[in-house]
């Protein structure tokens, strides 16, 4: 029985390494496995990694690295530019309300109230103006407020539209992606799309609201989203310039 068991068990090997690429020292994590036959690399959020054959020598992994040397590098690059920038919560800071910027005011207050939206302001009052933590919280649920208000009327207003009843809408928090919807009828919309544009949070709304047709991503899917949206194409590529906040 243990024999058997042993052959179901893929060795693997992780560790960190560093190497130098075309000048540039590039951190990158080596998986080693016997399962593969030659060395792939792959460039995410997660940096640089390299996955190899259990033995596979050294030279042949330096000769690979030195041979992707400027793609390696570059594709880095663009993955540090793409990654979105943690706020700063303090006074004066700036952020963005349905697509318009608002200025955070802090106020010191002795209880913690609801934030307040007065013209391009929001106020938001705490016990410790140097707590960002504190300040980000407030700020957060807010949002979470504001979208769930909003998300429930934009659903409201194409349902009927689009002939379609989700089961229910809920909040989502993902890191990864602005809406989902389930083949239970559950449609999840991220918070954070309340940040955006009223036009480009319709789009998302209509987008997880078509999958309720067409779970999927055919031709015949992209025909009910554009019924509602007819300029969805062009929504769409100005989502990819918004980024989900680390926050």
């Amino acid at each position: 029985m243990l024999n058997k068991l042993r052959r179901f068990i893929t060795p693997l090997a992780i560790e960190q390494r560093t190497v130098d690429l075309v000048g540039t020292q590039v951190t990158y994590t080596l998986k080693r496995t016997s399962r593969r036959r030659s060395i792939g690399l792959r460039i995410d959020n997660h940096g640089l990694t390299v996955n190899m054959p259990l033995r596979a020598s050294e030279k042949w992994l330096h000769d690979v690295l030195q041979d992707k040397a400027h793609w390696v590098v570059k594709k880095l690059e663009n993955w540090q530019a793409k990654k979105p920038i943690s706020p700063q919560w303090r006074d004066g800071q700036s952020i963005f309300f349905i697509g318009e910027a608002l200025t955070l005011r802090v106020v010191i207050s002795l209880f913690s109230t609801p934030p307040l939206l007065q013209g391009a302001q929001l106020f938001v009052h705490v016990t410790d103006n140097a707590n960002e933590a504190l300040i980000e919280q407030a700020v957060t649920q807010w949002y979470q407020g504001e979208a769930k208000k909003l998300f429930n009327e934009r659903v409201a207003h194409y349902t009927p539209l689009m002939d379609v009843a989700p089961r229910m809408v809920k909040l989502s928090s993902t890191r990864t992606q602005w809406g989902s919807c389930t083949t239970r009828g559950d449609v999840r919309l991220n918070w954070q799309l309340i940040k955006m544009p009223l036009r480009l949070m319709d789009y998302v709304v209509v987008h997880e609201l078509a999958h309720l047709i067409e779970m999927n991503h055919s031709a015949a899917f992209w025909q009910v989203v554009e019924i509602a949206c007819p300029d969805y194409a062009k929504r769409r590529s100005e989502l990819k310039q918004w980024q989900i906040s680390p926050s």
